[in-house]
């Protein structure tokens, strides 16, 4: 492997290599390695914030190792507690396998799948009894576990911490050792976990493994994490135009961070562009057009990335209102839901309007994921109807009303 290989699979968009000089030992054998990658499906979509490790595994991929992936499908049940401040609700059986189905087509568009082995946890966990789990937790202590931070914080605070959140990096360790993993790779937040599972697999007989760990992608607001509960998230799947006006969205602080984390530009090239940036010999503007070209090229194809840079210059610079605006059915039926109980009478709201909720609407719309996101959208100025900002629950709405969420979400009110 040349040096800018080297540099770009081992600096590039990394947070920690443990240990580095060990795994460039590895790498230079020219044995493919097995670089464990797991995933619990507690909620079925990826968004820019995954594919920040995917790419470095398809990186390795592209190098002759082997990715093997584990569905977590019995610890996804308990919920992964790094970083929580609560204990996390325990998911179905059903809901998991559900969300696993999604995930894992969504993780094939950015890994090879023809060099990914996909494990599932039952496979090993379905067979332990009570006498493993007590021989599995013997071998680590309570005190270990409360020097986690989070563990930690709920502890002082005399927050609840569920017995099964201790059992969660046990079982995650766990899974190194039943498919010998030779590298984890993980966000910076599963450094805890990933330890425990080196500290194991030692303890079983097996050489420890190297852990990987990537940065956390910030999202669209610019200061925390990028989360679909937060809504400042970009999904993989999402239509090339909202992924477009998305990225167009972020912080002129997270454009090179975006770049270096989830495109392919050269290093040397991205250097060139933050000279100019800081010089004001280009418009950050222009700078985030490329990004978004970029990252939806990726995902949709560089068709679908121009026509939405296209249909971006159109409804945002030139503030116009997209041609294509999904239609949301306002039924008698679906009325009455947002206005309460209250006589319904569709003539009238089409002569006129009526006062709806909001919130409500935009749940049942698909414009927001709850109402609480709703509620806080309105909060934030981000909502507008019939290009009129509203800072209240309640509004009138009419026969083709438009409905705006942020700078790109669209929806027109149809009767019928």
């Amino acid at each position: 492997m040349s040096q800018t290989a080297s540099e770009s699979l081992l600096k590039r968009g990394v947070s920690e290599i443990i240990v580095e000089q060990e795994l460039v030992d590895l790498l230079q054998t020219g044995k493919s390695l097995r670089l464990k990658q797991g995933f619990d499906p507690s909620a079925p979509d990826i968004h820019l914030g995954h594919v920040v490790g995917l790419r470095k595994l398809r990186q390795f991929q592209e190098l002759g190792h082997q990715v093997v992936l584990i569905v977590g499908d019995w610890t996804a049940q308990i919920g992964d507690p790094s970083g929580q401040s609560a204990t996390r609700r325990m998911l179905s059986a059903k809901e998991v396998m559900a969300n696993a189905r999604t995930y894992m087509a969504q993780f094939f568009q950015v890994v090879d799948k023809a060099k990914t082995e996909v494990r599932w946890q039952s496979e090993w966990f379905a067979n332990f009894d009570l006498a493993d789990v007590v021989r599995l937790t013997s071998k680590f202590t309570v005190a270990q576990f409360l020097a986690r931070e989070d563990f930690n914080k709920r502890f002082r605070e005399g927050r609840p911490i569920a017995v099964t959140e201790l059992l969660y990096p046990l079982m995650q360790a766990y899974d190194s050792v039943a498919i010998e993993a030779d590298v984890e790779f993980g966000g910076i937040d599963q450094k805890f976990n990933c330890l425990v599972g080196r500290e194991l697999q030692e303890m079983m007989g097996q050489r420890r493994q190297q852990i990987f760990l990537v940065p956390l992608l910030v999202g669209t607001d610019g200061s925390q994490k990028m989360s679909k509960s937060l809504g400042n998230y970009i999904g993989i799947n999402e239509p090339a135009e909202i992924m477009f006006g998305k990225v167009m969205s972020i912080p002129d602080t997270l454009i090179f961070t975006y770049f270096e984390l989830l495109t392919d530009v050269p290093s040397k090239e991205l250097a060139d562009m933050r000279t100019a940036m800081v010089s004001d010999r280009v418009n950050p503007m222009d700078l985030k057009k490329h990004l978004a070209r970029e990252i939806v090229s990726q995902f949709q194809g560089p068709g679908p990335a121009n026509l939405a840079e296209e249909e971006f210059a159109r409804v945002f610079q030139q503030r116009a209102t997209p041609d294509d605006i999904p239609e949301f059915d306002l039924t008698p039926e679906m009325l009455k839901e947002l206005q309460g109980p209250v006589s319904v009478d569709k003539a009238a709201f089409a002569a006129g309007g009526y006062l709806v909720s909001v919130p409500l609407l935009l749940e049942r719309s698909g414009l927001a994921s709850s109402r609480g996101e709703a509620r806080r959208l309105i909060a934030q100025g981000a909502v507008d109807i019939d290009d009129t900002r509203i800072d209240v629950p309640e509004w009138s709405i009419r026969p083709d009303s438009i409905i705006k969420v942020g700078k790109r979400r669209f929806l027109k009110v149809v009767a019928r």
